[in-house]
């Protein structure tokens, strides 16, 4: 058997992989979503809750995972996780999921999102080209999306570190964007706070539990990413520290800025401009500062948006390459340039599947099939965590024990099922795509041939 270059290397730091999560977790969801759910919940106050829910969940999600991430501190995430604690297939599915799903998905949602920024920044450039015929608005948004995941798939191609740095300062420019627009529309910006008790009344019906489900569904693809640093566990130095504390961090963090920003959209946009409004964000500082401002924040928000296709990138090639040296995906997936050290090839097959994803479907499509397949999968894995815990073999003990594991699974089911009675045919559609992968997995175990990490 031909020997594969086989050693990813541990060389990031607490503030690298700190950078990343933040990067992960704040994309194209919170800049495109807000508009979506006040279309379907038409209630601002209640939007701001299952904001600060999603918080909730999102930080118990990454206590459990801080701490799988100490007993299991490889490069996978949930697929190590599942695959050690239950079994293979069930590894297997939540990795062919991440593949199809997982990374390219967001990939395609944040290359759109930014897409979407940019043209909203230069309307002229759409009237010239739908004057000219030579290109559509929504062809020339695709190819644009699609210019930008080849360009940052090649540069994380060149080696973890080039690409660390690159992302370091990607989400330093990221943060202090979010924090400045927070401060700024919320202290300098024209608005209105009564906008939070106006839309509709808050009844609970059926219709509105399922709608509240939905919202949730897609509040938490936007805190997607809280788990992001396990995927990367074998280029972590001191993983059993790094890992939790980077999580919480970055977690907290996040949630915060959050729940701030989007009481900035509230104050600065009526419930009815609000409404299945994508731009949300260059709505918003248009209606606080003039149209000048929404030029500018809007060209701002797309380059924001490069960060977190770029730790996208960086995380979702690491889970294809373990499924490989594990024998469960193709040879060539494991190979490690001799180098560079990363997984090159899953990082260009990663590419070409979220640049698939762009030329199919909508970005609203994107975000609920996304939105379901991400749900699935976190919750087995942190049912696993009780498991562990109940077999003594967590290393780290963090707070809350079984309770936050408890909230974290009855919530996230609780929205699942909610969600798949609103949006029954993109949630199908997600479940199918999981299932998918059972042949796969039969097929390459009967070929399976294990590669030495």
């Amino acid at each position: 058997m031909q020997q594969l270059p086989k050693k990813l290397e541990r060389r990031l730091g607490l503030f690298s992989v700190t950078n990343i999560v933040i990067a992960n977790i704040i994309g194209a969801g919170i800049f495109t979503t807000t508009g979506y759910l006040m279309g379907f919940l038409q209630n601002p106050g209640l939007m701001l809750l299952l904001w600060g829910l999603g918080g909730v969940v999102a930080f118990c999600g990454a206590l459990s995972f801080g701490e799988l991430g100490t007993v299991f501190p490889e490069a996978g995430g949930e697929y190590v996780f599942i695959s050690k604690i239950y079994s293979p297939l069930l590894g297997f599915l939540s990795g062919w999921l991440s593949l199809i799903v997982g990374f390219s998905a967001p990939i395609a949602a944040s290359a759109i999102g930014f897409s979407k920024y940019f043209t909203w920044a230069f309307p002229q450039m759409q009237n010239a080209l739908e004057f000219t015929n030579s290109l559509s608005a929504d062809y020339f948004s695709r190819y644009l999306a699609i210019i930008v995941i080849v360009v940052f798939s090649l540069i994380h191609a060149r080696g973890m570190v080039f690409g660390a740095r690159i992302q370091n300062v990607l989400t330093i420019l990221k943060v202090v964007l979010v924090a400045g627009l927070i401060i700024a529309g919320l202290c300098f910006g024209k608005g209105n706070m009564q906008n939070i008790t106006t839309g509709q009344p808050l009844l609970f019906t059926f219709s509105n539990w399922k709608a509240a489900g939905l919202s949730l569904m897609f509040i938490m693809f936007a805190y997607s990413g809280w788990n992001s640093a396990t995927y990367i566990g074998s280029e972590i130095k001191n993983p059993g520290k790094v890992i939790p504390r980077s999580l919480l961090i970055s977690t907290v963090a996040v949630a915060v800025m959050y729940i701030l920003l989007n009481l900035f959209f509230v104050y600065a946009v009526p419930v009815s401009q609000m409404k299945n409004e994508p731009e949300i964000g260059g709505l918003a500082v248009g209606l606080a500062f003039g149209p000048m401002a929404e030029t500018v924040i809007s060209l701002l928000i797309s380059f924001a948006l490069f960060s977190s296709l770029s730790a996208f990138i960086i995380l979702g090639p690491r889970v294809y390459y373990k499924m490989a040296s594990d024998g469960y995906f193709f040879k060539a997936i494991a190979k490690v340039h001799p180098k560079r050290k990363v997984p090159v090839n899953a990082i260009y097959l990663q590419a070409c599947i979220a640049i698939v994803l762009v030329l199919s479907g909508t970005f609203e499509q994107i975000l609920t099939y996304m939105g379901f397949s991400l749900g699935i999968f976190p919750i087995i894995a942190v049912a696993g965590n009780i498991k562990l815990r109940r077999a003594r073999k967590v290393k780290l003990h963090l707070p809350g024990y079984p309770f936050v594991q408890l909230f974290f699974i009855v919530i996230s089911a609780g929205m699942l099922m909610l969600a798949y009675f609103e949006r029954p045919v993109e949630s199908s559609i997600a479940v199918l795509t999981a299932f998918s992968g059972i042949p796969f997995f039969y097929w390459f175990r009967k070929n399976r041939i294990k590669h030495p990490e």
